[in-house]
């Protein structure tokens, strides 16, 4: 990257027609270049430039590879202006026309080179942006090019296969996931079912399931870390797509940008953790009878709950300890306030305080990155796991796009914004490609993910159950809901 002095700190870099991308003119003073064919830097740093020109700038050529960093932060943000199959269409053409130069010139050992940079290039888009290649125009493209890439290049026809192979195996592994997730959704809904008409008939009691909070937190980390794997990097910038480029109708928005939708599954899941600790609680019941239970075991429940959530903590699971959090503090809970008072809350005290959500959840990014130092510096998985809290970096990066405009007032892409988006992401990904070191307990797992939940006013009802109203509003509360319960 071209480096610029003190006093002027400006550098504009001009693509000739055809010129090597590692040889580049550079001239200063932005008013002597179209912007189409300009990236501007400062400090060395590349800071915004036309899309045609960031474009180019990700084709390799014999002699010039684009930076790793720059790959992934461009294809990243790129969506937000162009289409992925039709930014692979104009990658494959520049690429073709690489090609053509370095047949002209006959030269064989920069023809390999070409082919090489270009299948590197590949490789790096399928690993990490995989699920661009659910659109068939994505897979045209991609053959067409790698077939190129092969007839100049013998060496790279095993590259390409191993390319093709791997890519096929994350995207059945992809359906497979959603498969599954689908089957459990509709289990959910015939189970929820049953739970409203007939409780007792599947209503267990979870410390009869696990009554060993650092069994049940390994458990949730499990599914935690099984989630984010399935993210792909691209959904933190799909959300963002519908807003910025208004002119695409929506049929077509979601055909060319929806491809996955496994960001949602996550946040839906921390849902369901939070309104599951809530029902818990509410509908706990003996094992062996149908009556209420009595106080002090609906508080056994509630400090196993707590217990669990310290355990989160020490694991560097961050998203099932707000999860169990919220559940706690929902109000079908909080207003329980004969259990409460048998429960020691000293250690609820302190996870909350840690949760605090004043100045901006200072209190948990100082957690965070203590857990980020020990990941750093670990020895084994298990000090290598951080699972943040997803609502909160989903908020951060919404929050990066809405205070600056990824556009400057000449055209060109505010790329400095999209270097600031690609950190964040890509530290998302590398807590993805941990691997959970604790044992599975299929049992726990079942439950976790299979147990009926109750939400709002279901939720209130049997809470009013457990402990009638107190005042004048619960009461009013407690007799709309009957009312409802009972015309339903």
């Amino acid at each position: 990257m071209p480096q610029t002095s003190a006093r002027d700190l400006t550098t504009v870099i001009r693509l000739s027609a055809g010129e090597s991308n590692g040889g580049v003119s550079t001239e200063t003073g932005e008013n002597e270049l179209d912007a189409s064919e300009a990236l501007i830097y400062q400090d060395g740093n590349l800071v915004s430039g036309s899309l045609e020109a960031l474009t180019q700038h990700l084709v390799p050529t014999p002699d010039y590879y684009p930076e790793r960093t720059y790959i992934f932060a461009f294809l990243l943000s790129s969506r937000l202006f162009i289409k992925p199959h039709e930014l692979l269409e104009e990658v494959c053409k520049q690429c073709r026309l690489q090609m053509k130069l370095t047949e002209d010139r006959q030269d064989k050992a920069a023809e390999g080179r070409l082919g090489s940079h270009i299948v590197q290039l590949i490789s790096e888009w399928t690993e990490v942006f995989a699920y661009d290649f659910r659109d068939d125009r994505m897979l045209k493209h991609l053959k067409d090019i790698t077939q190129r890439c092969s007839i100049i290049n013998e060496n790279q026809r095993k590259t390409v296969g191993q390319i093709m192979q791997t890519l096929v195996r994350k995207l059945s592994v992809l359906d497979k996931y959603e498969h599954v997730l689908t089957k459990i959704n509709a289990n959910l809904t015939d189970r929820l079912r049953v739970l409203k008409t007939n409780p007792h008939a599947i209503q267990k009691d979870i410390l009869n399931v696990c009554n060993d909070p650092v069994v049940m937190a390994q458990q949730l980390t499990h599914i935690e870390m099984e989630r984010i794997s399935h993210i792909g990097p691209e959904e933190f910038v799909q959300s963002f797509v519908s807003k910025d480029v208004a002119e695409w109708d929506e049929r077509t928005l979601f055909q060319d940008m929806k491809k996955t939708s496994n960001l949602e599954a996550y946040v839906e899941w921390f849902n369901r953790l939070s309104y599951m600790v809530a029902t818990e609680i509410c509908m706990v019941r003996h094992a062996a009878s149908r009556r209420p239970v009595k106080k002090k075991h609906r508080a056994r429940v509630i400090e196993f709950f707590i217990d669990v959530a310290r355990e989160c903590f020490n694991i560097g699971n961050f998203n099932s300890l707000m999860a169990i959090i919220a559940g706690l503090n929902m109000s079908p809970v909080a207003r329980l306030k004969k259990t409460w008072s048998k429960v020691d809350t000293c250690k609820f005290d302190v996870l909350e305080h840690q949760m605090d959500p004043t100045s901006n959840f200072s209190n948990y990014r100082a957690s965070l990155m203590a857990a980020l130092h020990r990941a750093a510096g670990a020895h084994s998985n298990r000090e290598r796991i951080v699972i943040p809290f997803f609502s909160l970096m989903v908020k951060d990066i919404y929050f990066l796009n809405e205070t600056c405009s990824n556009k400057l007032p000449n055209g060109h892409v505010r790329f400095e914004k999209f270097w600031q988006l690609a950190r964040q992401v890509t530290s998302f990904c590398t807590w993805q490609q941990v691997e959970c070191p604790f044992e599975r307990h299929r049992k726990v797992l079942n439950y976790l993910l299979t147990a009926p939940v109750f939400y709002e006013d279901s939720l209130h009802l049997v809470s009013f159950d457990c402990e009638g109203p107190e005042n004048h509003l619960e009461k009013e509360r407690f007799k709309t809901l009957k009312s409802q319960l009972l015309d339903q």
